[in-house]
C-alpha cells in the first residue's frame, strides 16, 4: 500500500501544470522546463525592446511594481484568489504605502539615464511618479496616501485614532463639532445609498409627496402616513419636469415642429483646415512661439483651432573635448561647440493673443479672434472665419437632444444658435433672468429677438406664458399682433410704452401680495400651492429699440426697467431688451449692473462692445447672426451663430395660433388680459425736484428754464418738464408760460 501511495503522490506532482481531462480519451498537456525558459526569454525580450518607455513612465519604481506582481501571482497560485479578497483591505494598504513610496521617490531628479531614457527630465519614478507627488498639493497626496494605506493595514487602531480625535473635538468645539461631522457623515451615506439605489433602480427616481398640511418630511418619517403619501415614478433625466397645465375645457395643443423649415444642406465651401493649422504653427513658429494645433472644431460661420503653447528653450554652448580632457578642434583649428538646453519655460498666453493680425496676414482672412484660455481646456482657441458661413435655422436647433431635455423642465427655453464646434446652444429666460442685447443695425439683432418669441409660441399656452412686446420701430413685431399669447397689442407708441412699464409693475406688486397671502416666495411655489385654484403665467417684456425710449424719457424708463430687473424675476416677469446704440447714455451702469446676461452682435468700435459686454471682440464679428454671449455663471464671452426664422415662418405661426384662439380663447374670456388692461397708474409721476422748483419760483421774480438748470444741476429736458409743472399749478406769468425766449437755449 505503501508502494501505491507512493505512486499516487508522484502522480499528483506530475500532474501540476496540466489542464484536466475533458473526457474520455482527452489529451493531457503538459509544458516542460524548456518551455517556460522561451517564455522567460521572450518575457526579457519584450522588456529590452519597450526598455525606455517603461523607465520614462515608472523610473525605478519599476522594481516596486515587480515583486508587486510576483507576490500577487504567488499568493493566487498558491492561496487561490478567495483568500487574497478575503484580506483586500491589507493589500490595498499595502497599494496605497507603494504609491507614497513612489511619490516620495519622485521628489528626486537625479543626472542619471536608463535604457536612454533620461530620468532628469521626467523623476527618479518616471511621469508616474511626477504625477503622484508632483504639482499643486503634492505633499497633501503623499500624506493622504499614508494615513489611508495605514488606516486600512491597521483598521483597529486606526479606529481608537478616530475615537480619540472626535472626542478631543467635541471637547474642545463643542455641539458645532458634533454638528459639523453629523452632516458629513449625511452626506456621505446619502451619496452612498443614492448611487446604490440609482444602480438596483435602473435609473428611475421614486418622489414622496409629504407636503401635506399639518406634516413635515422629518416627522413622516417611518410612520404610517408616509405609505399613505403620494408617489410619483419619474424618469431620471428629468427629475424637475414642468407640470402641464390645460386649459379650462380645452386641450393642450402646441403648435408642430413643421411650421418651421427643416435645416438646409450645409453649403459651405469646405476649407483645407490641416494646411490652416500648418500655417498657423509655422506662422506663430517664425515669431518665435513654439505652438501646436491639437484640436479642429469646424463651426457654421468659424472654425476654431485649438493650439497648445510649446515651450521657450535656453541654451549654452558646452566645449566639446577628447578622451584627453582637452579641447577638440574642428579642421580650421577652433574649438567645437555644441549647444545644451539648459531650461524651458511654457509659452506665454499673452504672447499669442498678441500676434492675432499678423495670423490674419498669413491667413489671408479678415480678422481672426483668439480665446485665451478656451474654457475647461489647457488651449489657445483661434477662430477663424470660413470662406462662406451656413445659415443655422431654428427648427435643427430646437430638435437637438439638448434642447428637448431642457424644455422638458423649463417652458422658458430658446434657442441660441451653434457655437464654434457646430454645437447646439440654447438658455433659459427663468435663470438669466434678464438680458441685454446690442448690435450695429443689420447685425442679426430683430431676428434673434424673432427667434427667442417663436420658441416660447411653440412651448407654451396662453395660460403658461404671457408677452409684452414693445417695438418703436413700429414694423419688426407688428406681425404678433394676433396672437393670444400677447397681454396688451404691440405696443409702437412712446407715451403707451412707459404706461406699459408702469402697468408691468404694478403688475409686480400686485403678484407679491398674492405670494404673501398663501405664504408662497415665488410664482413656482405660488403655482404648487393646494390654495391657488388659478395658475399664474409667466410675462416676458421684450423691448426692440431701448435708444428711442432713452431719448424721449429717460428719467421714467431707467427707473422702471431698474427696479423690474431688481424685484421682477421672483414674480415670473422676465426682460428682454435690445438696443442699436450701446453708449453710456443709453445702457447706464445702473441698467447694465441689473442684466447679467448679455449678447452682443456685430458693433462698430471697441468702445461699444466694452460697453455691452466689458471686453473687446464684438467689433471683430463677422455680421449677420454672428454673436457672443455671456450667460451668468460664466465671466467670458463664448461665439455663436445665432438662429434664423424667415417671415414665411412666423406668418405660419402665427395663423396657427390666431386659428387655436378663435375656437378655444375668445378675448371675452381672457381674464388675465382685460385684468391687466383695468390697472390704474399714474399718468405723470411726480418729479422729485419739483418742491424745489416751487422754491425757486416763489424767490425769483423771474423763472426760466436756464434758472432751473444752474440751480438744480439738470438737463434742459427735464428743467422744461419742471416748468410745464410749474405753469399747470399757475406759478407762473403767462409769458413764463409760453417758454424760453430766443437765446436761452
Amino acid at each position: 500500500m505503501a508502494e501505491g501511495a507512493t505512486k499516487r503522490k508522484r502522480g499528483g506532482r506530475s500532474q501540476r501544470g496540466r489542464t484536466p481531462e475533458v473526457g474520455k480519451g482527452a489529451v493531457r498537456f503538459s509544458f516542460s522546463w524548456q518551455f517556460w525558459a522561451l517564455v522567460a526569454i521572450g518575457f526579457i525580450v519584450l522588456v529590452l525592446v519597450i526598455a525606455r518607455n517603461i523607465f520614462e513612465a515608472l523610473g525605478i519604481g519599476l522594481f516596486l511594481i515587480i515583486p508587486w506582481i510576483g507576490a500577487l501571482a504567488w499568493v493566487i497560485r498558491r492561496r487561490g484568489a478567495g483568500d487574497l479578497l478575503s484580506k483586500w483591505n491589507l493589500c490595498l494598504g499595502a497599494f496605497l504605502l507603494t504609491l507614497a513610496v513612489l511619490g516620495l521617490i519622485s521628489l528626486f531628479r537625479p543626472h542619471i539615464s536608463i535604457a536612454g531614457a533620461s530620468l532628469h527630465e521626467k523623476t527618479l519614478a518616471g511621469s508616474f511618479g511626477h504625477a503622484l507627488g508632483g504639482g499643486t498639493f503634492g505633499w497633501g497626496r503623499l500624506a493622504g496616501f499614508i494615513l489611508a494605506g495605514m488606516a486600512f493595514l491597521f483598521p483597529q487602531r486606526a479606529r481608537r485614532v478616530g475615537l480619540f480625535l472626535y472626542r478631543w473635538g467635541k471637547n474642545r468645539a463643542g455641539p458645532q463639532f458634533v454638528l459639523a461631522l453629523r452632516r458629513f457623515w449625511e452626506w456621505i451615506r446619502g451619496l452612498w445609498f443614492g448611487l446604490g439605489s440609482r444602480v438596483r433602480g435602473g435609473g428611475v427616481k421614486v418622489k414622496v409627496n409629504h407636503l401635506e398640511e399639518g406634516k413635515s418630511p422629518r416627522s413622516s418619517r417611518g410612520s404610517p402616513a408616509k405609505k399613505e403619501a403620494a408617489a410619483e415614478v419619474v424618469p431620471e433625466e428629468e427629475s424637475s419636469p414642468v407640470e402641464e397645465v390645460v386649459l379650462p375645457e380645452t386641450e393642450r395643443v402646441l403648435p408642430p415642429m413643421e411650421l418651421l423649415r427643416a435645416g438646409g444642406k450645409d453649403h459651405t465651401v469646405p476649407a483645407n483646415n490641416e494646411e490652416r493649422a500648418r500655417l498657423i504653427e509655422e506662422a506663430l513658429g517664425s515669431y518665435g512661439v513654439e505652438v501646436k494645433v491639437r484640436e479642429i472644431n469646424p463651426g457654421p460661420s468659424v472654425t476654431q483651432f485649438g493650439v497648445e503653447p510649446g515651450w521657450v528653450r535656453k541654451y549654452k554652448k558646452v566645449v566639446e573635448r577628447d578622451s584627453n580632457g582637452r579641447p577638440a578642434l574642428d579642421k580650421d583649428g577652433n574649438p567645437k561647440f555644441r549647444m545644451e538646453e539648459v531650461s524651458k519655460t511654457r509659452v506665454k498666453v499673452d504672447r499669442i493673443a498678441a500676434l492675432a493680425n499678423d495670423l490674419a496676414l498669413a491667413l489671408a482672412v479678415s480678422d481672426i479672434r483668439i480665446e485665451a484660455p478656451v474654457p475647461g481646456k489647457a488651449l489657445v482657441g483661434i477662430e477663424v472665419p470660413n470662406v462662406s458661413t451656413n445659415i443655422v435655422s431654428l427648427r435643427s436647433v430646437m430638435e437637438s437632444p439638448v434642447f428637448q431635455k431642457a424644455a422638458a423642465k423649463s417652458r422658458l427655453t430658446v434657442a441660441l444658435g451653434q457655437g464654434a464646434g457646430g454645437e447646439a446652444v440654447i438658455g433659459d429666460l427663468g435663470k438669466m433672468p434678464h438680458v441685454l442685447i446690442a448690435g450695429a443695425t443689420g447685425s442679426g439683432k430683430t431676428v434673434c429677438l424673432n427667434c427667442f418669441v417663436c420658441c416660447l409660441l411653440f412651448q407654451a399656452t396662453p395660460q403658461e406664458v404671457r408677452l409684452v412686446l414693445i417695438d418703436p420701430k413700429r414694423v419688426e413685431m407688428v406681425a404678433y399682433n394676433d396672437v393670444p399669447h400677447l397681454l396688451t397689442p404691440v405696443v409702437v407708441d412712446m407715451d403707451r410704452a412707459v404706461e406699459t412699464l408702469r402697468r408691468i409693475t404694478q403688475e409686480m406688486d400686485n403678484r407679491y401680495r398674492k405670494f404673501a397671502a398663501v405664504g408662497a416666495r415665488n410664482i413656482e411655489s405660488y403655482n404648487r400651492s393646494p390654495k391657488v385654484t388659478e395658475r399664474m403665467p409667466y410675462i416676458i417684456v421684450i423691448i426692440d429699440e431701448l435708444a428711442d425710449l432713452m431719448m424721449t424719457t429717460p428719467d421714467v424708463v431707467e427707473p422702471l426697467l431698474c427696479r423690474l430687473a431688481q424685484l421682477a424675476r421672483a414674480t415670473g416677469i422676465h426682460l428682454v431688451v435690445a438696443t442699436q446704440r450701446p453708449s453710456v447714455d443709453v445702457i447706464t451702469g445702473l441698467i447694465k449692473a441689473n442684466f447679467p446676461t448679455r449678447i452682443s452682435f456685430a458693433v462698430v468700435s471697441s468702445v461699444d462692445s466694452r460697453t455691452i459686454l466689458d471686453t473687446i471682440g464684438a467689433e471683430k464679428l463677422l455680421g449677420k447672426g454672428d454673436m457672443l454671449y455671456i450667460p451668468p455663471e460664466a465671466s467670458k464671452p463664448k461665439r455663436i451663430r445665432g438662429c434664423y426664422v424667415s417671415d414665411e415662418e412666423i406668418d405660419r405661426l402665427v395663423k396657427f395660433w390666431k386659428n387655436w384662439a378663435a375656437k378655444n380663447f375668445p378675448p371675452a374670456s381672457d381674464r388675465v388680459a382685460q385684468e391687466f388692461a383695468e390697472l390704474e397708474v399714474a399718468a405723470v409721476d411726480e418729479d422729485p425736484l419739483l418742491p424745489k422748483a416751487r422754491q425757486i419760483a416763489e424767490e425769483s421774480e423771474h423763472v426760466s428754464a436756464s434758472l432751473l438748470q444752474r440751480r438744480l444741476h439738470i438737463g434742459y429736458q427735464r428743467a422744461v418738464r419742471l416748468m410745464d409743472l410749474l405753469g399747470e399749478e399757475g406759478l407762473l406769468d403767462e409769458e413764463e408760460s409760453q417758454g424760453p425766449q430766443e437765446g436761452e437755449l
